[in-house]
């Protein structure tokens, strides 16, 4: 059977990375792209079905996420409720991530491992998902569940629920295993203290650089990347010692920290969205409310001045519940382009923030996607608007007129 070709005609092609072109052609050939660009040196495509739209660009990255189900924004609610319960709810986050254009995700923590199984067969819709399986902290870190007895949260590490304890090299290591038997795409470490946790500060470094290192090594012989969680510039700097790939947050970041990303080839991963929108909700925790209030300035002064020292950028948002009435929520993944606009950045870099950069975040385990390039994964959307002129239009789904995910039409 022949491969199905679609021809998408386009008022402005956004390439993921570079200028936009005016009358541009987009033809997907199967799960490939194999023609972008300007229509004048299109090819004739007599057999392809045609769509026509304002924007056409690359379908886009959240290099950020978490599926836990969740209907608060309390994580120490997390083994409350059942594993099945929550991964429910996440068949209704992928459909919103999708009609949101976001065809990849990079799942930091969550049930994503089990439920991009599910994707791959074709039995739910959903992006391609790139998942850690969970997330790897220390005893009393952020990813420690401090009101319950410290057996039970080890105990719903090893059951599949979100966080998994470690300390120590040996069982850093171990944990990274634990997440690689289940195929975990890129690991995930908390370098620092948190917001939602409870006793922790978010400058405090976790882990020394003997764990991360032990987890870095460990996730590199298997070709996955590592990512960590900082707010603190110690945690910080002892990730990028170690050999992380990407800092998450950064949010003190300063002029050492950004010289040293760019000397070791870092990645900033940004999540203002859950910054923004949990600070206007008010739905915290008192002492997460604190912890958040004292830092949200500083987290927009660190991506800034990421983006002026010239360290690579890449936009995720931090979402993790389920809802479209809920903050930080599934289907509200586009905010992060105009928050980061908001802040600083260019339309274009921003963009480019949450399309071409995303795969990066994966180190070795990169897709070619995230860009109009031919022979990249025919990841597509198109839009309704120009959000160059307006990136607010891509925190709207209602702009998003179409999404094909390796060549298929899935909007």
């Amino acid at each position: 059977m022949a491969a199905m070709i679609e021809r998408i005609e386009a008022d402005q092609l956004i390439p993921g990375r570079g200028t936009p072109i005016e009358n541009g052609v987009v033809v997907l050939d199967g799960g490939s792209i194999s023609y972008a660009g300007p229509a004048a040196g299109a090819p004739d495509t007599p057999e392809a079905t045609v769509s026509h739209a304002q924007t056409v660009m690359p379908g886009l990255w959240d290099a950020h996420v978490h599926f836990m189900g969740l209907r608060t924004a309390d994580t120490s609610l997390l083994p409350v409720e059942t594993i099945a319960v929550r991964a429910a709810r996440g068949v209704s986050d992928l459909r919103a991530a999708l009609d949101a254009g976001f065809t990849s995700v990079r799942e930091v923590g969550g049930l994503g491992v089990d439920l991009a199984k599910a994707v791959e067969e074709g039995t739910v819709e959903g992006p391609n998902v790139y998942a850690a399986g969970s997330a790897i902290s220390t005893t009393g870190g952020h990813g420690d569940l401090h009101g319950y007895p410290i057996g039970w949260v080890r105990e719903f590490g090893q059951h599949g629920g979100e966080l998994r304890i470690a300390d120590g090299p040996a069982e850093c290591a171990r944990a990274v295993r634990e997440q690689l038997r289940r195929n975990a795409r890129v690991i995930k470490i908390y370098a620092s203290g948190g917001v939602l946790s409870e006793v922790d500060h978010p400058i405090h470094q976790q882990f020394t650089v003997a764990e991360m290192r032990a987890m870095v090594e460990v996730a590199g012989m298997a070709e996955r990347a590592v990512a960590a969680h900082c707010h603190g510039k110690p945690g910080m700097m002892a990730a990028l010692e170690a050999g992380v790939l990407t800092i998450e947050h950064g949010t003190f970041m300063d002029e050492e920290t950004a010289a040293a990303m760019r000397e070791t080839g870092a990645i900033l991963v940004t999540t203002r969205t859950i910054f923004q929108e949990l600070i206007d909700a008010r739905i915290l925790p008192g002492y997460a409310q604190a912890k958040l209030e004292a830092i949200v300035d500083q987290h927009a002064q660190g991506i800034l001045l990421a983006q002026q020292k010239g360290v690579t950028i890449a936009a995720g948002t931090d979402v993790a519940m389920t809802g479209a009435e809920l903050p930080d929520s599934w289907g509200r993944n586009g905010r992060e382009v105009p928050l980061l606009v908001s802040i600083g950045l260019t339309p274009l870099q921003a963009i480019e923030a949450a399309t071409a950069t995303g795969p990066a975040t994966l180190g070795l385990q990169a897709p070619q996607s995230g860009q109009l390039l031919a022979g990249y994964d025919a990841d597509v959307i198109t839009l309704d608007a120009d959000p160059v002129a307006d990136p607010d239009v891509i925190a709207k789904p209602d702009h998003v007129t179409g999404v094909w995910k390796a060549g298929r039409r899935v909007k």
